[in-house]
């Protein structure tokens, strides 16, 4: 079962107590299906989504919608007969003369109401991808002020998509975890928001954890390259004047650092016979690279 499914079925399964909110919800879902005097029908692959639409008009407006189809997956559910889509036209406050389908606010009275619609209107035409793979939730409305209503109801809520036209649809849309997290929960999928939490703080975690490997791995790389310069120095010395040419204090690094060749700075510090800071490592091995560039100019000149 895909994320979005399971977001339906969650959705479906919800237990509404209140009438207006039942109405709210069956309202969304048949709005925004299949909605004109001509064709009230439903075509899903979501079985709890089919359900809702079935039950919820049968007893909302009395009308049972036929199953025209179940085959290839897609389970499509239609109110066949005239007046029983007159029926349903009449329940949520349509009429067949409107020029343009728009969001009928009385059918929803209540904020409550309103997560109940936005929860149809989900079951109906939305879509979420699997938080594992990417964050993104959206609806494709086929109608323009449709899409404009729902988007200035989910404002309200301080719910702000994005809007975008594909392919002559309008799609309401949700790109950022954090949003879609508040979406979930406000439709009453609070199971499904918890998932999208988790997986968001699991892949925080990880490349958290990648980063801090990219890092050690970035240091440890720089030391490596450091101390192989340094190296390369001291051999140069101990094979032209000698280690002992060099002042004591030179000459202790210069010894640690060739018995230690991938050993931190600050490590080397403390296994002097006097500790010093990396600073102070790092400064003493600096005058050993220029005594053998001075070494190294005096041989090719």
């Amino acid at each position: 079962m895909s994320f979005s499914s399971s977001v339906k079925k969650e959705l479906g399964s919800i237990e509404i107590l209140s009438s207006c909110c039942l109405h709210a919800q069956v309202y969304g879902l048949v709005l925004f299906a299949h909605f004109s005097p001509a064709d009230i029908s439903i075509t899903t692959e979501n079985s709890e989504t089919a359900r809702v639409f079935s039950e919820g008009l049968s007893e909302l407006c009395g009308t049972k919608p036929e199953l025209l189809s179940s085959e290839s997956k897609k389970i499509t559910y239609s109110v066949e007969k005239s007046a029983d889509r007159v029926k349903v036209y009449d329940v949520f406050g349509h009429s067949a003369k409107e020029i343009s389908l728009r969001i009928n606010r009385s059918n929803i009275t209540d904020d409550c109401c309103a997560s109940a619609f936005v929860r149809g209107v989900f079951m109906a035409c939305g879509t979420v991808t699997d938080p594992n793979k990417n964050y993104h939730l959206e609806f494709v409305v086929p109608h323009k002020r449709l899409c404009t209503d729902l988007i200035t109801l989910l404002e309200e809520f301080e719910l702000r998509p994005k809007y975008v036209v594909r392919k002559g649809y309008h799609i309401v849309y949700f790109k950022d975890s954090e949003s879609i997290e508040d979406l979930l929960t406000f439709m009453g999928a609070t199971v499904s928001s918890l998932e999208v939490m988790g997986v968001k703080m699991q892949k925080d975690v990880i490349n958290r954890v990648n980063r801090m490997i990219n890092s050690e791995m970035s240091n440890l790389s720089k030391t490596i390259d450091a101390a192989s310069k340094q190296i390369a120095a001291i051999e140069l010395i101990e094979s032209t004047c000698g280690i002992d040419s060099l002042p004591e204090n030179l000459r202790e690094i210069a010894q640690l650092r060739l018995e230690n060749p991938e050993t931190s700075l600050k490590e080397l510090g403390t296994m002097l016979e006097t500790p010093i800071s990396r600073s102070g490592v790092n400064h003493r091995l600096e005058k050993i690279l220029s005594i053998a560039a001075d070494i190294e100019t005096k041989t090719k000149g």
